[in-house]
């Protein structure tokens, strides 16, 4: 299909980039309304209106696009965890309503949120499409910056002129929420009278107090 023409299924003109976003949009759609990937290439361009050899046009193979759904579910997730903290200043209280959000998000989008962090488009990190590694990079950088300003505080324990201690303090949180996410995906994570989100909060404020300065 020429990109510059109208699709003739649609009766729309697409420019280059429309195209691709509409395939993009198309593939996450259809995660989150089977939650799986097993959907193939057609079933992604007969989504977006454009003929079936359309998605080659933009995309290498299926990888290629699902790497683009898990780049679009990291900028979400983002998302989520930049408005749970909107106007909060208090480092601990911040880090608790990002773990909140994070958890929520994934019982939200399990299929997606598997998507985001398994082998499906690559075995190795360092072999993932770079916009992907990108979208990760801005994810995890709001949790770097809520570790770095509790360290600027006072409050947290890591120096906030030592980049080591506080990248060893962002992976343990990370490592803490994820966890959590993927038992709350499974069903792994209960507790009694308790909701997953309150479980969050108290798994956050949990390992918050780990991270207080003495």
């Amino acid at each position: 299909m020429n990109k510059s023409q109208p699709d003739s299924s649609t009766g729309r003109a697409y420019h280059h980039g429309d195209l691709r976003r509409s395939l993009i949009d198309s593939a996450v759609a259809l995660v989150a309304e089977s939650q799986d990937w097993n959907f193939s290439l057609r079933e992604v361009a007969r989504r977006a209106g454009v003929s079936h050899n359309a998605p080659y046009n933009h995309f290498e193979d299926k990888r290629d696009l699902l790497a683009e759904v898990a780049a679009v579910g990291f900028q979400m997730l983002r998302d989520r965890m930049l408005a749970a903290i909107a106007g909060i200043k208090d480092a601990e209280r911040a880090l608790v309503k990002t773990a909140v959000a994070y958890v929520k998000f994934g019982i939200e989008n399990p299929a997606r949120y598997r998507l985001m962090f398994g082998s499906v488009v690559a075995s190795r990190s360092e072999d993932r499409p770079e916009s992907l590694k990108v979208a990760g990079a801005n994810t995890k950088a709001v949790l770097e910056e809520i570790i770095r300003r509790g360290a600027q505080q006072g409050s947290f324990y890591p120096s906030p002129n030592k980049q080591e201690e506080l990248q060893i303090a962002v992976v343990s949180a990370w490592s803490a929420v994820h966890g959590l996410t993927m038992m709350a995906i499974d069903g792994l994570a209960t507790v009694p009278r308790l909701t997953a989100e309150k479980i969050a909060e108290k798994v956050a404020q949990t390992h918050c107090h780990g991270l207080l300065r003495r």
